[in-house]
């Protein structure tokens, strides 16, 4: 009898184990892209920065974790939080309807509109007239990559593309008529720099939360909602502290946050 007892305890935790709620979080893994200026980049010495960076350094401190962070190429960004790759995800992905069937979120931790941008002086209207034949770049299975699918994808020809900066190369080399992204990413890795002087916003912003969600969140596994609710509470505490808006003034001259 004793022996079947031990089996089938072996047995349980073996199934278990790994999912018991039992984790203190006192060390997190961290997924991060670090191709995402100004929100994650990697210095030519191969340091990650940027304003996630600093973000998921100042939660892990706030919920007193020791915290490792691990790029991960934004295609596979999801399916390796899910195959326990990192525990969180914080790599400005929009909380999304689509998403939340795969993953919680925290409450988001910034917002941003979406704009298009051309090369300047191009007078491209931004409408479904304007852009028939048009070549738009925009980071592949992204929330700017579903919106102009959607919305404009009668009009325009879509190439997509592995990371952003690869969207900024061809638009450079004149391969593209506009680009569609974050605005504020858009602006400090492109527009603001010498290779997007050429370049320009065009046309509205975009922030449809049908497309755009409800801004920019943490990604967790469904199961581990006790992370979930240390990250909102640590989100919640260094705003509240002084520590987001020392790294917001950082990297914006705006309130990141939004409304």
């Amino acid at each position: 009898m004793k022996k079947v007892i031990s089996i089938l305890t072996l047995l349980t935790a073996l199934t278990f184990g790994p999912f018991v709620s039992a984790d203190d979080w006192d060390k997190v893994r961290i997924g991060v892209e670090g191709a995402y200026p100004p929100f994650s980049s990697v210095t030519a010495s191969g340091e990650l920065q940027g304003f996630d960076i600093e973000i998921a350094r100042a939660l892990c401190d706030e919920i007193g974790a020791e915290c490792t962070l691990v790029q991960q190429d934004w295609d596979g960004i999801i399916p390796a939080l899910l195959a326990r790759k990192y525990d969180a995800i914080i790599a400005s992905m929009s909380i999304t309807e689509e998403r939340k069937k795969k993953v919680a979120f925290t409450n988001k931790y910034y917002s941003t509109p979406a704009k298009f941008a051309q090369a300047k002086g191009a007078g491209i209207e931004i409408s479904a007239e304007g852009l028939k034949g048009k070549t738009v770049g925009v980071q592949r299975a992204t929330t700017h990559d579903n919106f102009v699918t959607n919305t404009f994808g009668d009009s325009v020809d879509i190439r997509r593309y592995g990371s952003q900066d690869e969207a900024y190369l061809d638009a450079v080399a004149g391969r593209l008529d506009l680009l569609l992204a974050d605005s504020v990413a858009m602006a400090d890795g492109f527009l603001n720099t010498p290779d997007g002087a050429g370049w320009e916003f065009v046309g509205p912003g975009y922030s449809d939360p049908e497309f755009f969600g409800e801004g920019a969140g943490i990604a967790i596994r469904k199961k581990n909602q006790d992370l979930v609710d240390k990250f909102n509470a640590a989100i919640d505490a260094i705003r509240a502290n002084g520590k987001y808006q020392e790294i917001n003034d950082k990297y914006f001259d705006f309130d990141v946050y939004g409304e």
